[in-house]
């Protein structure tokens, strides 16, 4: 099953999304990751993946239309501007939307590296949690607990 995470910088949420798809549901999801506005990766996303076990540190952002020839399953949105800007994909794949807070936004008003941090490893845990019910939760139409 192929799915694509989408968000609008490919900094972040969408890489830890792929991140943890690769390291969770290897054989089952294949998983790619894009941006609408591609921006380069968040090293407080690859921090917090790494504390948690998983290495994004060599991914790279890319523009949505670098994978448009794709014939995904699944398109997930993971923050609202990708949902609202999401380009029509060919094919039969879906498009679900799973909205996750911005951590770099969140972050932006902390006053330590650990407290910045602190926003980073709570929308980590909430994205691991959502793929954990892959590919279910796609299958029955976006719904997960």
């Amino acid at each position: 099953m192929k799915v694509l995470f989408l968000c609008t910088g490919n900094s972040c949420r969408s890489q830890m999304a792929e991140g943890w798809a690769r390291a969770l549901k290897s054989g089952v999801i294949e998983p790619y990751s894009a941006g609408t506005d591609p921006r380069p990766l968040d090293p407080r996303a690859v921090k917090a993946m790494s504390e948690a076990g998983v290495d994004i540190s060599s991914h790279k952002s890319k523009h949505v239309s670098e994978l448009a020839r794709i014939p995904f399953d699944y398109v997930v949105t993971v923050c609202s501007d990708a949902d609202e800007n999401c380009p029509v994909f060919p094919g039969p794949g879906r498009r679900l939307h799973m909205r996750f807070d911005d951590p770099p936004r969140l972050a932006a008003g902390a006053k330590s590296e650990e407290e910045a941090l602190s926003h980073y490893r709570r929308v980590r845990n909430e994205i691991k949690a959502f793929i954990e019910t892959l590919p279910q939760s796609l299958l029955a139409g976006g719904k997960y607990a």
